[in-house]
């Protein structure tokens, strides 16, 4: 199957984008941000962009879940400007939240990157691997 093999191909990448998603910088510091009110918690869409590249490049040929790909939208491509400030969750949120289910799609693809059959019965984190390529 292209996504065990693939996972296995990029497993190195995916567990290095993992800890970085992980570490201080890259999740402790962004979330904290968030609550701070500080526009640097703007940075964590690139992380989020990092992982869905990532994401797409094992199983190129399908499109992401269309419900993933619009938390996503929803999540990035925003600037901050001052009068976000008076709106901040509405405006922050979406970004949070994107930056969340890429991480937790990337942390599964991490957990499952060593099978090298589908496993049976499917853990509920494998099949939902295969809801975001459509492959269930």
């Amino acid at each position: 199957m292209v996504l065990l093999r693939n996972l296995d191909l990029h497993v190195g990448e995916l567990t290095a984008l993992l800890a970085n998603s992980s570490s201080h910088w890259g999740f402790e510091d962004p979330i904290y941000r968030f609550y701070h009110q500080s526009f640097k918690v703007f940075a964590l869409q690139q992380q989020t962009q990092a992982i869905v590249a990532l994401l797409r490049t094992l199983v190129p040929d399908r499109s992401l879940s269309l419900r993933f790909l619009a938390i996503i939208e929803a999540g990035t491509g925003s600037e901050f400007k001052p009068e976000h400030n008076a709106n901040w969750d509405a405006v922050t949120r979406p970004i949070v939240e994107a930056f969340f289910h890429a991480r937790f799609f990337l942390e599964m693809a991490v957990r499952y990157s060593k099978l090298d059959r589908p496993p049976d019965p499917l853990p509920s984190g494998y099949a939902v691997l295969l809801c975001l390529y459509g492959l269930r």
